[in-house]
């Protein structure tokens, strides 16, 4: 082949290869993570209220410097990436968050005051990363190489790269139908890093049952929603497709809870969860369950009980479309119906396991200085060693606080292409000694987005995967906005509506083309027996 053709074949390639970085989403991921994550999670551990009366802090925000180094003398200066491997340090930004003390509710803002409370590892080449801004003869300068693509973290003088982890789509209800069971309506309900499973079945018989964490079996759906503070005509009112109405009917009349108010359900729960304790021991378990356990991506307060159980309905009517062949069931490998979780997402579940930490110790220290009688200061509570350890030794082992093992690795560095394949490793988070035969083969939406070929031999073949050479993956953005926008058009119900009847009419046509094709094979069949009949 004549070597012009081949050039001109790869010039799309080399234009992307030019005006993008091949780590490009996990620089952007680790970005997002900076940027909004990061605020995020000290907004959602905002207040720090140890067990003292009428004392609590308030966190306003947080604050990253540019990655320094302590040296043996005390003080700090700034330290490169090249820097950083030679001398087996860590390379890490300085964090510092800004506090006010609350006294009986009021707060002290002459007491506001900002403190360092750890360290977070930068990743080489993002927006924290000192080679970021310089020019290809200014990296050349410093010792560092301009054709490093970047995208890991260097942890005690070791290249450490952050796996891509693949699993089901967040927040995202997935219907499936399940032998044994019936039809199942799933969904991993994840917020600031918090993850629960919950799920709605729909038995051969039409009768629901949710199942989510801190249960050992699935109790009536219908008991928790009339905790969740839904009425007989709420239940009904939210339920926009007329096929299963007589499914919910059926699973009110069946159920104890038709006859009890929202606070009687939540005793009933407190008595399912911790059975042979008091009664407001049970009422308040049971309260921390429906907000804290069920659905807490849609909230996390008790105001959003209602919203909490119109989802619950949506789960339930979605398994009875399914189950009746209105709509069809969902593919869990479809690649729709899958998320990669990249180096930002999982350093904000990292972060707040270790946030979590830092402020339980917080309370110890603070409860333990006022049981001494000595003088009570937020700034001696603070142990910055907390967050920094927490994070540095998941990073160091590979163990996330998810349970998974493996997600932090040792960059190859065997050669340059090892080294960029390494980066753009995609992990599934599936037992490797399970068959999983379906997960494991390649789906027809893989097509662009992963490579059909890369993959290890051995347990791994089809768990570990590789992005395809030009497959990019966004790195998320704010749905809140968006939800909030069709909620005030109010044409969300509608959309739902118009979606389970453009199905039902599908089907509907679906089923009349084969009603037709059957009617004419059996005419078909009948003038065939006819014209053999004079003949025999």
């Amino acid at each position: 082949m004549d070597a012009d053709v081949i050039h001109d074949s790869h010039e799309v390639l080399e234009s992307y290869l030019k005006n993008s970085s091949i780590v490009q989403q996990q620089i952007d991921s680790y970005n997002r993570f900076l940027h909004i994550g990061l605020p995020k999670l000290i907004e959602s551990q905002s207040i720090i209220e140890p067990d003292v009366p009428n004392f609590s802090v308030k966190l306003l925000g947080i604050r990253i410097g540019n990655p320094v180094v302590i040296e043996s003398d005390s003080s700090t200066k700034p330290i490169m990436p090249n820097e950083a491997l030679a001398r087996n340090l860590t390379y890490a930004s300085p964090l510092y968050i800004t506090y006010v003390p609350v006294i009986q509710g009021i707060e002290k803002r002459d007491s506001y005051d900002e403190i360092f409370v750890g360290e977070l590892p930068v990743m080489v080449k993002s927006d924290l990363c000192y080679t970021k801004s310089m020019t290809r003869e200014q990296m050349i300068s410093e010792g560092e190489d301009p054709d490093d693509p970047g995208g890991y973290f260097i942890i005690k003088g070791t290249e450490r790269v952050l796996i891509g982890v693949e699993d089901l789509a967040p927040n995202r209800i997935i219907c499936t139908k399940e032998k044994g069971k019936g039809t199942v309506s799933k969904v991993f309900s994840t917020r600031y890093g918090f993850r629960t499973k919950c799920s709605v079945t729909r038995d051969s018989y039409g009768v629901y049952t949710l199942l989510f964490p801190t249960l050992t079996k699935s109790i009536d759906l219908v008991l928790v929603l009339k905790a969740l503070g839904l009425t007989n005509e709420d239940i009904m009112g939210n339920i926009t497709s007329k096929a299963v109405k007589n499914d919910m009917l059926l699973n009110m009349d069946l159920s104890q809870a038709k006859e009890l108010d929202q606070k009687g359900a939540i005793l009933e729960i407190g008595k399912i969860a911790v059975p042979n304790q008091a009664k407001e021991y049970q009422i308040k378990r049971a309260q921390q369950q429906l907000d804290t356990f069920i659905l807490p991506h849609v909230g996390s307060d008790s105001k959003m009980r209602e919203e909490k159980g119109r989802y619950l309905i949506r789960m339930a009517e979605r398994a009875s479309l399914v189950a009746y062949g209105r709509i069809k069931g969902d593919d869990k490998d479809h690649y729709k119906n899958k998320r990669i979780k990249l180096a930002g997402d999982l350093m904000e579940e990292l972060f707040n396991h270790a946030l979590k930490f830092f402020v339980r110790d917080v309370k110890y220290h603070i409860e333990r200085t006022v049981a001494r009688g000595r003088k009570l200061t937020f700034r001696t509570a603070i142990n910055p060693d907390t967050i920094t350890d927490k994070i540095l030794s998941a990073m160091g082992t590979g163990s996330w606080p998810a349970g998974q093992s493996g997600v932090s690795q040792v960059l190859d560095r065997v050669n340059y292409i090892s080294a960029l394949a390494h980066l753009r490793r995609v992990k599934s988070p599936l037992a490797k000694k399970r068959q999983h035969f379906k997960a494991r083969d390649v789906h027809g939406t893989h097509f662009g987005k992963l490579c059909p070929s890369e993959t290890p031999e051995g347990v791994e073949v089809g768990l570990t995967r590789y992005l395809a050479t030009m497959a990019r993956v966004t790195v998320g953005a704010d749905e809140q906005m968006f939800k909030d926008k069709l909620k005030e058009l109010q044409i969300l119900d509608t959309w739902i509506e118009a979606a389970d009847e453009k199905e039902a009419d599908k089907v509907k046509k679906k089923i009349e083309k084969e009603e037709e094709k059957v009617a004419k094979e059996e005419a078909k069949a009948e003038r065939a027996v006819q014209h053999a009949g004079p003949a025999n």
